[in-house]
């Protein structure tokens, strides 16, 4: 029997999964289940618990992420939402800090996840001084680097779903259209998005005019207005709004970075 006291803090790394199929498997380990009960006997005794990528799963399958906030990596988020309903899964956010139980998205998100823990345990200019040795910028959304085309991939509706915004994505359309244009109805098509890829069909389409945008900012010299123009906003200003929200960055600084 492990003994856990207050103020201790326990911290699971990751399981280095690549597929479903493999997570449902480590899952059923043994030891991953010997885990499991290790962080709950921890967080019944006061400790805190910590853990990124798929090891998210073995809190929620130990029952210690139920009514909580958490996340995972962005590429099993929809799997975790329909696995664990009863937590609330925010797959854009790289570490969710909800003490005394911390989680992290994808397998480098441990970097932030150990920042966020010296914040909590020492001070928070120790945690920027450690950032800032290790040349680590302030990533706080896994949505920049999330691939709609992946998620996409696991469901042929939502593949055509995808397909057929790229082929239409420098007009004004409804997000009806694109049901129809599956085979879905409105209502279907939105469950099953969710389903797969954890995004509402609003934000379905705006991730991939987002994707097509930073690619020719990246690639092309382009005007932002043309820009806007050819993912389908006919206000550049909107662009603007939506790649600093969602890329943390301005339209200039995109195209520096490529």
């Amino acid at each position: 029997m492990t003994a856990f006291a207050k103020g201790d803090l326990l911290i699971l790394p990751g399981l280095g999964v690549r597929s479903e199929d493999e997570l449902a498997t480590r899952l059923a380990d043994p030891a991953v289940r010997r885990a499991g009960q290790i962080a709950a006997q921890a967080h019944e005794a006061g400790a805190s618990v910590a853990a990124s990528c798929a090891s998210t799963f073995i809190l929620a399958q130990a029952g210690l992420l139920s009514g909580r906030r958490a996340t995972t990596t962005w590429w099993l988020a929809p799997v975790f939402h329909r696995l664990h309903p009863d937590v609330e899964v925010v797959a854009d956010q790289i570490v969710v800090a909800d003490w005394p139980i911390a989680t992290a998205g994808a397998a480098m998100a441990q970097m932030d996840l150990m920042l966020s823990i010296i914040a909590k345990f020492t001070s928070p200019s120790l945690s920027e001084a450690c950032a800032r040795y290790l040349l680590l910028d302030h990533r706080r959304s896994q949505a920049p680097y999330m691939a709609v085309t992946f998620l996409a991939g696991q469901d042929e509706k939502i593949a055509r779903a995808e397909a057929w915004v790229r082929q239409n994505i420098d007009r004004d359309f409804s997000m009806d259209e694109i049901a129809e244009a599956v085979g879905l109805t409105p209502r279907t098509f939105a469950r099953r998005l969710a389903s797969v890829c954890g995004l509402s069909p609003v934000k379905f389409a705006q991730r991939i005019r987002m994707e097509a945008a930073e690619r020719l900012l990246e690639t092309t010299r382009l005007s932002v207005d043309e820009v806007a123009r050819r993912v389908g906003y006919a206000e550049p200003s909107t662009l603007r709004r939506l790649i600093r929200r969602e890329a943390r960055r301005s339209p200039a600084e995109l195209r520096r970075a490529g």
